[in-house]
């Protein structure tokens, strides 16, 4: 197009023509966009080739990764690497089945019982192992549970959700949100900060009945265990609190269960039951699906629920009509080859033979297979469960499945628009007649299960989906344009259409929206980024001063995110890149200068500017963001989001299978310490932040900020434990008095006193010494010995009950920890790390038994007697005798069983430890008793 100069009056009309003239003619503007492009794409290649330091694979060149990829595809071949993505979708136009390999979920150890029951229908179908041996009936089944057991871990479920009562004596109040505020004041002084919720039971005879859920997790990690133990701790907490001057209560536990299903259900069972159900906030719990958010979104976090994974439940589908036995063989080949050396069981679920009927979940109309797959093998290896792992089963499945003569491809739902699947935590049944109908735990849940059962068209946003869906759009194109059959290209032109509409819409709903860069420490990322930058001012041929400004900003960025990620030998190349970004942006500028210089003309000619474009959301929220909380805030917030960010995108390529699991712990750090540093800014002031947190933010913000209290709680750390100590200290002076008024011959009480003394002396002087980051180690480690002959028939011959050393010692132990209980929660509260556990250590061996008897021998006797202590000496010497005595008759019991046939056994020796233990403690407490009374 030629244009005439002369047709522009104005100066500046003149020159913006003549430099939007040299920008699309080919001028300097043109060329430098086009060198720009040129160098950009060279750079891409040699990123995509192994170069520019981490642009490639971690560690390493392009080369490096094929390397690693290598190993796993020879030992478990990979059909999908093999089997082009035209070849698949060609094939599923033509009318072959998607392969269908579904995780259902895991399981204990002890739930493998109720999963074979499951899976063989009560033990009313077949099921087949990984040998090929047919089980029948429930006597098979349950061998097993004992077959499998040494691959289980057989970890405890841990204990989140407790049920509880508190009985409140109170009557009296003068409304319905008196009476609340009472009872929410009497829960809070007893769980302290766990969430619950309650519903008030009955108002009679001057008082309360209360019951309720609560979170047995506290924020400080403390897990109360849901008992008569814990409700005891909770009752000695809210009676020394200030509530307990106003009014009495008694707290009780009534049950606890695992995990977010177990609170949902119990609490949609409260609501139930009662009209106001309120949490802890005072907030109504107004019908079952209130209740079933607050447990998903905002209990969920608190729980930090643990379930042992020692079992899969594995689903394999096909469509209605085919081939049962065909099947079959493909799901016993498909399991063969995907789980080898892993225990397994199988069972075929067809509509014709199914027992269970329809209305009870039974006699779907689709043949499928259930699998029961240990995840430990013999060997000790354990099964990989990422997308990448489920991919490939799909495609293995799908494999086998052509082997028995079935069209099956393996397919990705990015390749037909479909939207992702709901898992068992985001909904729950409501009807299992043919197919399950389910509802939504939450809104977004319900908006999840929609959008998949409404077959609702969808992509995938991420930047990898979005190349993915490219290389699709590709393939459908290719498939529609290459004629032949008139199904596959009919079915290969509406899948087209539905990406195209669906990419359309997505962008749409996201266009502008984004105001936070995502650059990363990744090569080919940053230089993508670099490209959108700069290249984004293409059509924006008139801006203002601040857009500009913005986007003079974001490209600067991006090139620092880059120069960092440039090796040496390819800094030349950015160089070059550099500079033509930068006269790209200095281009922009003089268009900027003009426009403003045109606005100041008409100005002065008391003329009216033209409109403006329409300015992006991006700037609009940019700024926005910028007036509400200052530039400095927003630009730190932003580079912390930015790392953020990245971490999570390493860590979606990896569970993709693009980056090598290698790294994965890396990235975890990195996400982890990104997101402790984004927090401790929003402690700090960084109200940015606050505003653009998502749920895992919010979370570390809240961590922060208890962490932040604790350690303005230290200050007062040091006179807690001197109170503690104090508090410790009168106690033991007690125990002095009372030892001083029983009797020498009440060796039991006496006994018992001085172990609770030891106690609490061994705990002040650990108080003593303690540091920051020191533990307060409370615990006890006694050796189990097993059932003792000796005591049960002493205790036999009492006419009293037997009750072994070990459940004595573990008593003892529990009793001394509950009575200081209220001390060790002050502890706590100021971020003291207490152990309180009892442990138990196996016995020792013959040899070791033997050693320790020489060992006791020997310092018997060295040991000189106090020649002015008579009685003391002459104890000595007894306990000297009693031992060898001991030790002889072990002698001749060992020698009558050698000469009678019988295998010696070493077991009956070390049960006679405890007795030796106990002639020690005797000695032991008959010095003290001396000693005293030397001293009185």
């Amino acid at each position: 197009m030629e244009i005439f100069f002369g047709a522009f009056t104005s100066e500046w009309e003149q020159l913006r023509v003549a430099l939007l003239h040299e920008m699309t003619s080919g001028g300097r503007g043109a060329s430098a966009e086009e060198e720009m492009r040129r160098r950009l794409k060279q750079l891409a290649q040699l990123g995509a080739a192994g170069g520019g330091g981490s642009g490639g694979a971690s560690g390493g060149g392009g080369s490096a990764s094929k390397v690693r990829g290598a190993p796993r595809a020879q030992a478990k071949p990979a059909t999908a690497a093999n089997r082009p993505m035209e070849t698949r979708l060609a094939a599923v136009a033509k009318g072959s089945q998607p392969a269908v390999v579904k995780m259902a979920s895991y399981g204990g150890g002890a739930r493998v019982g109720a999963m074979l029951n499951y899976v063989s229908r009560g033990g009313e179908l077949k099921v087949e192992n990984e040998s090929g041996r047919i089980l029948e009936g429930r006597e098979a089944l349950a061998r097993i549970r004992g077959d499998w057991d040494h691959l289980f871990q057989n970890r405890a479920e841990s204990r989140d959700i407790g049920s509880f009562s508190v009985e409140i004596a109170a009557s009296g109040f003068a409304s319905d949100t008196a009476l609340h505020e009472q009872v929410k004041s009497t829960l809070t002084s007893g769980f302290g900060d766990r969430r619950y919720a309650y519903a008030i039971d009955k108002i009679e005879g001057g008082s309360v009945s209360v019951q309720g859920l609560v979170v047995l997790r506290s924020g400080q990690g403390e897990r109360l265990t849901g008992d008569a133990k814990a409700a005891g701790m909770i009752q000695a907490r809210y009676d020394v609190s200030a509530a307990a001057g106003e009014v009495a209560a008694k707290f009780s536990f009534h049950g606890y269960g695992n995990g977010v299903e177990f609170g949902a259900s119990r609490l949609r069972g409260l609501v139930d039951r009662h009209d106001d159900v309120r949490d802890d906030r005072g907030q109504s719990i107004a019908n079952e699906k209130v209740a079933g958010d607050l447990v998903q979104r905002e209990w969920r976090g608190e729980l930090h629920s643990r379930k042992s994974r020692d079992v899969m439940h594995v689903i394999m589908s096909a469509r209605a009509g085919t081939d049962v036995a065909a099947f079959a063989g493909a799901v016993r080949d498909f399991l063969a080859h995907q789980f080898a050396g892993h225990r397994y069981v199988f069972a075929m679920h067809d509509p014709a033979s199914d027992p269970k009927e329809a209305g009870e979940g039974g006699k779907r109309p689709h043949v499928h297979a259930h699998a029961i797959v240990a995840m430990k093998s013999d060997s000790g290896n354990r099964i990989e469960t990422t997308p990448a792992v489920f991919r490939e089963w799909r495609s293995v499945m799908a494999e086998k499945a052509r082997e028995h003569g079935i069209e099956m491809e393996m397919t990705d739902r990015r390749e037909f628009a479909t939207p992702p699947a709901f898992t068992r935590t985001q909904v729950r049944p409501v009807s299992r007649e043919g197919r399950t109908e389910h509802v939504g735990t939450s809104e977004a849940a319900q908006a999840r299960y929609d959008a998949k059962r409404s077959g609702r068209r969808t992509v995938a946003k991420s930047d990898r989906s979005r190349q993915y869906i490219i290389k699709v759009q590709k393939s459908w194109q290719k498939l529609a344009l290459a004629g032949g059959d008139r199904q596959t290209v009919a079915y290969a032109t509406q899948q087209q259409k539905y990406l195209e509409s669906s990419i359309s819409t997505a962008q749409t709903e996201t266009s502008g929206t984004v105001i936070r860069a995502d650059f990363g420490s990744n090569f080919r990322i940053n230089l993508a980024t670099l490209q959108e930058m700069v290249l984004e001012g293409q059509e924006l041929r008139e801006m203002s001063r601040a857009e500009f400004e913005t986007y003079e900003k974001k490209v600067e960025t991006a090139l620092f995110k880059l120069e960092r990620s440039v090796s040496a030998d390819d800094r030349a190349d950015f160089d070059e890149i550099a500079g033509l970004a930068r006269d790209f942006v200095n281009q922009k500028r003089e268009l900027v200068d003009l426009y403003e210089q045109r606005k100041e003309a008409l100005a002065e000619q008391g003329g009216e500017a033209p409109r403006s474009d329409p300015r992006e959301p991006a700037n609009d929220e940019w700024d926005a963001a910028v007036a509400k909380h200052g530039e400095a805030v927003v630009e730190a917030g932003n580079q912390a989001m930015i790392q953020i960010e990245h971490y999570r995108e390493g860590l979606d390529r990896i569970e993709a299978g693009e980056l090598s699991a290698d790294r994965k712990d890396g990235m975890q750090a990195g996400l982890q310490q990104a997101m402790e540093k984004a927090a401790q800014l929003a402690v700090e002031g960084n109200s940015y932040l606050r505003d653009v947190a998502d749920q895992d933010l919010r979370h570390a913000i809240d961590r922060a900020e208890k962490q932040a209290e604790v350690d303005r709680q230290d200050d007062g750390r040091a006179d807690v434990i001197k109170a503690v100590q104090t508090v410790i200290a009168e106690r033991i002076d007690r125990l002095n008095e009372r030892l001083s008024d029983i009797a020498e011959d009440s060796y039991a009480t006496r006994s018992e006193i001085s172990a609770e003394r030891q106690f609490l002396a061994d705990m002040n002087g650990q108080l003593d010494k303690i540091g920051p980051a020191d533990v307060l180690d409370l615990s006890r480690t006694e050796t189990d010995y097993g059932y003792d002959e000796e005591e049960a028939a002493s205790a036999r011959e009492s006419g009293v009950d037997y009750v072994p050393s070990l459940e004595r010692d573990r008593h003892e132990h529990e009793s001394h920890v509950d009575s200081v209980a209220p001390q060790l929660e002050q502890l706590r509260a100021h971020g003291v790390t207490i152990d309180t556990d009892f442990k138990i250590a196996a016995p020792p061996s013959q040899r070791d038994f033997d050693a320790y008897m020489n060992e006791l021998a020997k310092e018997f006797a060295e040991a000189e007697p106090d020649l002015g202590d008579t009685r003391e000496a002459h104890e000595l010497a007894t306990a000297v005798d009693a031992t060898n005595r001991l030790e002889d008759r072990l002698n001749k019991d060992k020698e009558a069983a050698q000469h009678s046939g019988e295998t010696t056994r070493t077991d009956p020796a070390q049960q006679h430890i405890p007795r030796l233990e106990e002639l020690e403690r005797e000695q032991m407490q008959q010095r003290e008793r001396d000693r005293d009374d030397r001293d009185r």
